[in-house]
C-alpha cells in the first residue's frame, strides 16, 4: 500500500515523533532510478552530506530506510535520489509516489560524509557509484565546500549512460544558478564513467585509478595525503576497493569525532 492521498488520514496513522512531509515533485530517470523532492520541516537542521531515515506506512506499519539527503543544507525543500527495487520493502512503494503524497521522516539526521570529518586540504575527491552520488549532490551545492577546498572532483560510475543523467543535471543546475555559479566557478570537475556501454570514459573508477587513466584524464598527480581528501559512497565492493587505494596512497580514514584524510558512508542503500 502506498502513502494515503489525504494528509489528515496519513497523519492519524503515522507514528509519533516523526515528520510527515508532502512530496512536491518526482522525476523518473530510468526504470531503476528516480528523484523526489518534498517539503522541509522548518525546525529540521542537517549538515550537507548527512542522511535521514525516510519511510512510508506499508499496511499499518511504518517501513524506513536510510537515504542521503541530496539537497544542500540551505535548500528550502529536501531532495532524495533513489533506486527502484521491484520487491523492496520500501522502494517498491516509494517509487510510486506522486506530488501531494505524504512521506515519513525521522527527526534526527546523521552520517559521516560531512566536511567536519575531514582535516583541511586542497583537493576533495568524491567517489560514487549509482545513487551513492546523493550525498555529494548536497555537498557540491554547498558554498562551504568551496570555502574549504580549491578543487572538487566528483566521480560517478554507473552501469549505463542513461544512469549518469542525474549527475549531469546537478552540474548543469550549478552552472545556471545565480549565486552558486559564481561561488563554484571552475572549482568543480565532474568525471562520469560507465561499465556496460561504450562511452568515452569506461570502467570502474577503482580500475581507472589503479591504472592511472583517471589521473591522466584530469591532468592531476597521484593521490597525496598532504593535500588530497576523499569521500566514498557506493556499493560494498566499491567502498572496500576505493578505501584500499586511498590507504595505499597514505590517506587515513576519519570520522566525526576524529577527522582525517577520507571518510566512508556505510549506511548507503542501493
Amino acid at each position: 500500500m502506498n502513502a494515503p492521498a489525504k494528509k489528515e488520514d496519513f497523519a492519524v496513522q503515522a507514528p509519533a515523533g516523526v515528520f510527515v512531509e508532502t512530496v512536491t515533485s518526482v522525476t523518473h530517470y530510468t526504470d531503476r532510478l528516480f528523484r523526489f523532492r518534498m517539503t522541509r520541516p522548518q525546525e529540521f537542521r542537517f549538515r550537507s552530506g548527512e542522511f535521514a531515515m525516510i519511510g512510508l506506512m506499508v499496511g499499518d506499519k511504518p517501513v524506513y530506510r536510510a537515504y542521503s539527503i541530496a539537497s544542500p543544507a540551505w535548500d528550502e525543500e529536501l531532495e532524495f535520489f533513489s533506486i527502484k527495487v521491484p520487491d523492496g520493502p520500501l522502494t517498491s512503494h516509494l517509487q510510486k509516489i506522486k506530488p501531494g503524497d505524504q512521506v515519513l521522516m525521522r527527526k534526527k539526521p546523521t552520517g559521516t560524509l560531512v566536511l567536519d570529518a575531514l582535516v583541511p586540504g586542497r583537493r576533495l575527491y568524491m567517489f560514487s557509484t549509482g545513487t551513492g552520488i546523493a550525498p555529494f549532490a548536497s555537498l557540491i551545492r554547498d558554498p562551504e565546500t568551496y570555502e574549504k577546498f580549491e578543487e572538487v572532483i566528483l566521480t560517478h560510475t554507473c552501469r549505463d549512460v542513461a544512469e549518469l543523467k542525474y549527475g549531469f543535471d546537478l552540474v548543469e543546475e550549478i552552472r545556471s544558478h545565480e549565486f552558486l555559479n559564481e561561488i563554484v566557478g571552475d572549482k568543480l570537475r565532474h568525471y562520469a564513467t560507465v561499465t556496460r556501454e561504450e562511452y568515452p570514459f569506461k570502467g570502474r573508477i577503482t580500475d581507472l585509478m589503479t591504472n592511472g587513466k583517471f589521473f591522466a584524464d584530469l591532468g592531476l598527480p597521484p593521490l597525496d595525503p598532504a593535500v588530497d581528501r576523499g569521500m566514498i559512497c557506493g556499493s560494498t565492493a566499491m567502498l572496500k576497493d576505493t578505501k584500499e587505494i586511498l590507504e595505499a596512497a597514505g590517506l587515513t580514514e576519519g570520522a566525526n569525532n576524529k577527522p582525517a584524510e577520507f571518510v566512508i558512508e556505510r549506511a548507503f542503500v542501493g
